[in-house]
């Protein structure tokens, strides 16, 4: 079976989902391993959002309306998160989703992108760049990192754990990542709202729809090898502008993981939030938003500089 790309679009909505807050049509890529699902909004120059976990494309809903007034942007959902199927032996390695997103980009023919990645989506957006590096123009790296973390000895912990048959409790009849470790993440909880934190809850209400966010808490030591094979191919993107966005009260990818994007890549520019903690676009919506819309359109022939 090889990828196809689902031309129809629909308003497919599941009884969770409030359209007021997340209003984009649904469109849908067909993958071996199951369908993607992924919106395609705007026109202009292309800009491809990928999430991490536990979270979705809906993470991104307010960048989205922003920069589609005058950019195309792409926000799928990886396999196992938001609106995507959630089949329970699919392969969930983050080489996996990366292979899965440059599907989609090849399919959808994105060329010149800005790519814009969080939490574990930074090693996949980033394996998909390197794979199709005329694919994407600029990169916005928010959170997230491209090594190795086995030498943090906080994540070297909780690696082991997840990893373990009590992780893979914890995460699968628990819904750990959402219900616990996402609001622990946030610089001020208050702002994850009930009816926001519903919204990351809903999409994985069942063990076996939770099975890519334990694939994710695996991946976090069991994919070293992997990420220290995309860092040995950093060079590749050097020539390519960066914008480092980073929440600073980050308790997972605080500001040591910053500070080694920003020795590696002394030429990026650097926005951090005070007040941020792990998942900025839902907590400094407001802040970020202007600032990646003017890194965006730098790369937007004629466009006009927002003020």
């Amino acid at each position: 079976m090889t990828a196809t790309l689902a031309s129809a679009t629909s308003s497919f909505a599941p009884p969770w989902l409030d359209r007021s807050l997340y209003p984009f049509a649904s469109r849908w890529h067909d993958t071996p391993d199951g369908r993607m699902h992924y919106v395609d909004e705007g026109a202009g120059t292309p800009v491809v959002l990928v999430h991490g976990t536990p979270t979705w494309s809906f993470l991104y809903r307010r960048l989205i309306a922003r920069l589609a007034a005058r950019h195309r942007v792409v926000a799928p959902d990886h396999l196992g998160f938001g609106l995507s199927d959630k089949p329970a032996n699919a392969p969930y390695a983050p080489a996996d989703h990366a292979r899965r997103l440059t599907t989609l980009l090849d399919a959808l023919d994105v060329t010149g992108a800005t790519l814009v990645v969080h939490d574990f989506g930074g090693p996949i957006g980033l394996a998909a760049a390197l794979a199709r590096p005329e694919r994407i123009a600029r990169l916005v790296l928010l959170d997230t990192w491209m090594w190795s973390v086995a030498g943090d000895p906080k994540m070297a912990k909780g690696g082991k754990l997840f990893a373990s048959p009590l992780g893979r409790f914890l995460y699968r009849h628990l819904n750990l990542s959402p219900r616990v470790i996402m609001p622990s993440a946030f610089g001020d909880r208050r702002t994850l709202t009930p009816e926001i934190h519903r919204h990351y809850l809903a999409p994985l209400a069942t063990p076996d729809e939770r099975m890519g966010a334990w694939g994710f808490a695996r991946a976090l030591l069991g994919a070293s090898g992997w990420y220290e094979s995309l860092w040995a191919q950093r060079d590749v993107l050097r020539a390519k502008p960066m914008l480092l966005v980073w929440g600073m009260k980050d308790p997972a990818f605080g500001p040591a993981y910053l500070e080694r994007w920003r020795k590696e890549f002394p030429a990026a520019e650097v926005h951090e939030v005070a007040s941020s903690g792990h998942f900025v676009p839902e907590e400094a919506p407001d802040e970020i938003g202007p600032v990646i819309e003017r890194f965006v359109d730098a790369a937007a022939p004629g466009a006009v500089p927002v003020r």
